[in-house]
């Protein structure tokens, strides 16, 4: 299987696609599936230009809205992550992943899917310490604060995935793991990212979080974007049975290797078709209880709480779950416009705020409903004093006032990483590092060890409980282990 590997789009799907169809005549091959590592920069109007974290000397519609708009279709297949540039209004309304145009789906804030007999996971946004243990609080229209909160993972998605079992073959982050230039030629980084050489002494340049799935499930592939520059490694195991390869690459813009075509073994007799992941699905049904859009910290179960810490799902759970799709697990091509798309030659305003109302997304809404847990926009809307919809349709109200506030250096990867992208193009308006936020880019300088130990597998099995009661911190120790928790 064809696979491209996508940087930082940056908006630029033209350009991006232009390019693959120019690696797809030069050697004959079709892609079969794009894959993109962040700020991907899903655009529809000038309201989703103003919900995205970017000085306004920057902000540049590019051409995401004719994807949208039906004016070009997608050539190829498309998922993507987000990172910290992003139309974070659009992407608020599809939680758990949709299709954000016509054959391109966003895996929303945490996501694992299924393509020709590959397991793809993924996780968006960027870790921040400050914000990892609130729950999902940010609605539009952002302050200064919340545009960028908004795009911060948090320990219910890390908490999720670590519930996972079985192999992974590809992994998404936009941030790349902590310490996984340990595995590289980290002075060559050095040499080309000077600016790195303090968060890598500090052990501060990456996220934590990404790095502990990365070392739990060892994926096959790891690929990152967010530093702007390609890098290269490989991380073994602890018994070097297995390695990981990681892959980040630059953002799209002429001679700089934003693309990376690889073939990948898969199984030819499965489905080329998008589907959900079975495991995954039961897991979401499992811990919606532990959904939060409270502005307030919020931890995860682990082996000292009384009730149950380990959701990785049994056959029956996971069996029971697919009964709620009918045995079908598709992803259903169901885009639909749900705003007026941008129109060129439209007035450019630039407002400290979108004026865009939030709302639910029918995707969504109609995921939450098959499989009969919360929708996180649709929370929000009420925590906003506006109507969500129950599952046969009923609109109801309520309020809920606790909700409140260039060397080249990926020969290590042997021979089927087979493209770096050496075509011109016109470079972006976007073409700039004002479009990081302060210390972002590097890897933030607030990067505490906040992980929670002891969320591993073990062999506890019990019945389906998708609404068991909201975890209180009466006590931290209750709920996790809180040896190498900095408060």
């Amino acid at each position: 299987m064809r696979i491209a590997v996508e940087g930082c789009a940056h908006g630029e799907l033209e350009i991006i696609y232009n390019a693959l169809e120019e690696i797809e005549k030069n050697e004959g091959k079709k892609i079969d599936l794009l894959i993109c590592c962040g700020d991907f920069q899903s655009t529809r109007n000038l309201d989703d230009l103003n919900s995205m974290a970017v000085p306004d000397k920057f902000k540049d519609m590019c051409t995401f809205y004719k994807y949208y708009s039906g004016e070009k279709i997608a050539p190829i297949l498309t998922i993507f992550i987000g990172g910290n540039h992003e139309a974070s209004s659009y992407l608020q309304e599809l939680s758990y992943g949709g299709w954000v145009a016509p054959k391109i789906y966003y895996l929303g804030q945490a996501n694992v899917v299924n393509i020709g007999g590959l397991r793809i996971a993924g996780i968006s946004g960027i870790y921040k310490a400050k914000h990892y243990l609130r729950g999902h609080f940010e609605l539009p229209p952002y302050n200064d604060s919340t545009l960028r909160s908004v795009y911060h993972i948090r320990n219910l998605e890390i908490f999720r995935l670590r519930q996972l079992t079985g192999n992974i073959d590809i992994f998404l982050s936009h941030d790349w793991p902590n310490g996984v230039t340990k595995f590289g030629d980290e002075q060559a980084l050095l040499r080309r990212k000077k600016h790195f050489k303090d968060d890598i002494a500090a052990d501060q340049l990456g996220s934590p979080p990404s790095m502990d799935l990365l070392t739990q499930h060892h994926p096959k592939y790891w690929f990152s974007a967010h530093l702007h520059c390609k890098f290269a490694a490989i991380i073994p195991n602890e018994d070097n049975s297995r390695s990981t390869k990681f892959l980040a690459l630059d953002k799209c813009l002429a001679k700089r290797p934003f693309l990376q075509v690889l073939d990948i073994p898969h199984d030819e007799n499965a489905s080329m078709d998008l589907s959900y992941d079975l495991e995954w699905l039961a897991i979401l049904y499992l811990t919606n209880h532990l959904l939060s859009v409270k502005n307030s910290i919020q931890y995860m179960p682990g082996p000292k709480c009384r009730g149950r810490w380990n959701f990785s799902p049994s056959e029956s759970e996971k069996e029971s779950v697919l009964k709620r799709f009918s045995g079908c697990l598709k992803i259903t091509e169901n885009f639909e416009r749900t705003v007026e798309a941008y129109v060129p030659g439209s007035p450019v305003k630039y407002a400290k705020r979108s004026n865009e109302k939030f709302k639910t997304n029918k995707q969504t809404t109609d995921f939450c409903n098959k499989l009969e847990i919360d929708d996180p926009p649709g929370l929000l809307l009420i925590m906003q004093g506006g109507e969500s919809k129950t599952e046969n349709g009923e609109e109801f109200s309520q309020s809920f006032n606790s909700i409140g506030d260039e060397q080249d250096i990926s020969a290590s990867l042997d021979d089927d990483l087979t493209y770096e992208s050496d075509l011109t193009f016109e470079a972006s308006l976007n073409d700039d590092s004002g479009l990081r936020d302060e210390g972002e880019e590097s890897g933030g300088r607030d990067c505490d060890e906040l992980r929670d130990e002891g969320e591993g597998v073990s062999e506890v099995q019990s019945p389906i409980e998708p609404n068991l009661k909201k975890f209180k911190r009466r006590n931290l120790a209750i709920y996790a282990d809180t040896t190498d928790i900095d408060l």
